[in-house]
């Protein structure tokens, strides 16, 4: 008997840019489909721990040098993203500096975490959620 199929891990990165009046959180445009605004973040590589990978996504899609902070939550639900079910362990981090769109982001964008755009996957949940944990301290459960 083989090893159980179990859904691909992924990491998000809520990164709050601590030397910008409001501290507002930086999003990235996916450049490939699924289409639209999102957090940083991407596949765990085999050998890799999920904290070196949220460190890794950060640099890589918006050419920040993050801190982590915390592990916000575990979000997991089976239609999180369209392509097919993914496990997002989701960190929040600071970053200072000039944000710059690059590997699998097109575009990146800095906003008020309270009134995110339109967001692909279920990063406006994730937001409300960080949100949520900034004004009372508290990670939510996990889906």
């Amino acid at each position: 008997m083989g090893r159980p199929q179990t859904p691909p891990c992924t990491v998000d990165i809520v990164i709050e840019m601590i030397d910008r009046p409001g501290r507002p959180v930086v999003l990235i445009e996916r450049r490939y489909p699924p289409p639209g605004w999102a957090l940083p973040g991407g596949f765990i590589d085999p050998g890799e721990t999920v904290a070196a990978a949220a460190i890794r996504e950060a640099r890589e899609e918006t050419s920040l040098e993050v801190t982590l902070d915390a592990l916000l939550g575990v979000y997991s639900a089976p239609d999180r993203d369209p392509r097919g079910q993914t496990i997002a362990m989701v960190f929040t981090a600071q970053a200072q500096g000039r944000p710059v769109a690059a590997d699998d982001a097109s575009n990146v964008r800095l906003i008020d975490p309270a009134s995110p755009p339109a967001m692909a996957f279920d990063h406006e949940r994730i937001l409300a959620d960080y949100v949520e944990f900034r004004r009372s301290g508290k990670c939510p459960l996990p889906d």
